[in-house]
């Protein structure tokens, strides 16, 4: 017996005429070199269908690839909207990928046009001659002073939509199935994997930010997603923002704490998403403005630090609301809110709670295995083992199949390869990732732990913790430290510091100040990088493994 439900296709017309149709008062801002800019979403859609007709115009095939190369800007939300409304797959390019990376990316996705803000084009165009199938550029200017080259390829955004009639009637995809965007990997191993999202993963996953135990967009908010849109679809906001008609502020090119900070003030922002790194920035700026409006401050791309969560609950009253996932993940898998199991613990019990990277979204599965039996490990909060994912937003495979071999599991599970345990209500805990574990004499040591424990330091700005070898123990901890400006610290004050709070054998034995963690083009830390420029370090006298 079949249900007696009408058959209607989870796509992403259904987000744009949403938008057009209940929101269309509801605004957008953006800010630019030249100032703050602001839209209605009735402008905004009648530009989608101005860029609808554009794309036509310009030859893009019917399932074609269409680049960006964009800050989170409202130009970008267009592109976002007419993209995949017309079957064409929007492919969101990193900015901070390195040159060979994005001609890779470009050339491997396919993509026949690449639309770049004006300040973004010398990182772009220098390379255009690489990108093989790629046979349009088309500048938005963004009010920056940088010289647009006098090429036929290269075309004006705003005189090609000026020029364009406007798509008239709904935009129709017939099948949910179909690509939407695509996001590539990060490629902090080998060459970046391309991730295609269908329409009915995003509209799934737009629903996800609606709900009430997870962000809870309503058409109340105004967000301000910090986490940028060339990277997995800027955590779903964009369109969870479309969907539940909440107002929206853009923050352009300027990532600078300042900025930022005054732009959730001015605007009276109520919901934000940015990595750790950011909001570490903006911490010493928080009692100079007033953020009473803020609700939600999300969080994620890399383990919270406990302290920096208290350090926010402390100076403003909202701590930090921690999400877990990944490109591959769309990318929440897991939300650390708050459970009325909770509401017995004290304060600093409640605190460790939302150090935890949480609950399962809705949708997702999530099991933990052991990566050297396969065995599935208990929800007991000490078992440990690799997080693997399933649902209708997770992926399934990599674009054209390649380097996903070993990334998902004979019955269809994706290998995510961080480790965690859970405990028996289903939060689950970041432990390390897999290649980030340290071994010290047959024992492991999670680095996201200790890292998370030398940033409570109040002179720590940074920490990030390596393995290094060693002659008895194989591995060793090797501590990088960032000190706050205008603080002297010692390794030996690391070290005291750490003692009552780990294991004597986690403790480093050796710390090494830095005057920056490196990041990835996504803000996390990079430790590939600080593997190579330690990669001949030894450690000098006896372990703290020794006794341990």
């Amino acid at each position: 017996m079949l249900g007696l439900m009408q058959d209607r296709s989870l796509t992403l017309p259904h987000v744009f005429h949403r938008a057009e149709q209940l929101f269309g008062h509801k605004t957008v801002v953006t800010a630019a070199p030249s100032g703050e800019t602001a839209t209605t979403i009735a402008e905004l859609c009648g530009r989608v269908r101005r860029l609808a007709t554009v794309l036509d115009d310009l030859g893009i095939t019917a399932d074609g690839r269409v680049g960006t190369f964009c800050w989170n800007t409202a130009r970008h939300l267009e592109l976002y909207l007419a993209a995949p409304c017309t079957g064409r797959v929007l492919h969101t390019l990193n900015i901070r990928l390195f040159p060979d990376q994005l001609v890779y990316v470009a050339n491997h996705a396919e993509d026949e046009v690449v639309f770049v803000d004006r300040s973004l084009l010398p990182l772009l165009w220098p390379h255009v001659d690489k990108l093989e199938t790629v046979r349009t550029v088309v500048v938005i200017d963004d009010g920056a002073d940088v010289p647009v080259p006098d090429d036929p390829r290269v075309r004006d955004y705003e005189e090609l939509l000026a020029a364009a009639r406007p798509r008239t009637g709904p935009f129709e995809v017939e099948d949910e199935n179909t690509a939407a965007a695509m996001c590539y990997t990060s490629g902090t191993t080998g060459n970046p994997k391309g991730v295609v999202y269908s329409h009915r993963s995003a509209v799934l996953h737009s629903l996800a930010t609606l709900f009430a135990d997870g962000i809870a967009l309503t058409e109340r908010d105004v967000v301000l997603p910090i986490v940028p849109m060339f990277h997995a679809n800027a955590w779903g906001l964009p369109y969870g923002v479309l969907m539940a008609g909440s107002s929206l502020v853009l923050p352009g090119p300027n990532m600078a704490p300042e900025a930022i900070v005054s732009m959730l003030e001015r605007h009276e922002v109520t919901v934000t998403g940015g990595v750790p790194t950011i909001w570490m920035g903006i911490q010493p700026l928080l009692g100079e403005h007033d953020l009473s409006h803020l609700r939600t401050i999300l969080c994620g791309g890399s383990a919270v630090p406990k302290a920096l969560s208290k350090a926010y609950k402390e100076a403003i009253g909202v701590p930090m609301l921690q999400a877990w996932g990944m490109t591959e993940t769309s990318p929440i898998a897991t939300i650390a809110t708050m459970h009325s199991h909770h509401d017995e613990l004290t304060e600093d019990e409640r605190d460790d709670a939302r150090a935890r990277q949480g609950f399962p979204a809705p949708l997702v599965d999530l099991r933990i295995v052991d990566p050297g039996t396969g065995e599935l490990q208990p929800w007991d909060d000490v078992a440990t083992g690799e997080v693997q994912a399933a649902g209708p937003w997770i992926a399934r495979d990599y674009h054209r199949g390649e380097g996903g071999g070993a990334q998902f599991t004979e019955d269809g599970w994706l290998r995510t390869g961080d480790v965690a345990s859970v405990d028996r209500y289903g939060s689950f805990r970041l432990v390390d990732r897999t290649k980030d574990l340290i071994k010290s004499g047959g024992e492991w040591i999670g680095s996201v732990e200790l890292e998370n424990e030398i940033m409570a330091h109040p002179k720590v700005a940074e920490a990030a913790v390596i393995a290094v070898p060693h002659e008895r123990w194989v591995e060793r901890p090797l501590a990088c430290v960032v000190v706050k400006e205008g603080e002297d610290l010692t390794a030996e004050e690391i070290i005291e510091f750490l003692t009552p709070r780990v294991a004597k054998w986690w403790l480093p034995d050796a710390v090494e100040f830095i005057d920056e963690v490196p990041k990835t083009s996504v803000g996390k830390f990079s430790k590939k990088t600080l593997r190579e420029k330690f990669g001949g370090y030894r450690v000098a006298g006896p372990s703290t493994h020794d006794g341990g």
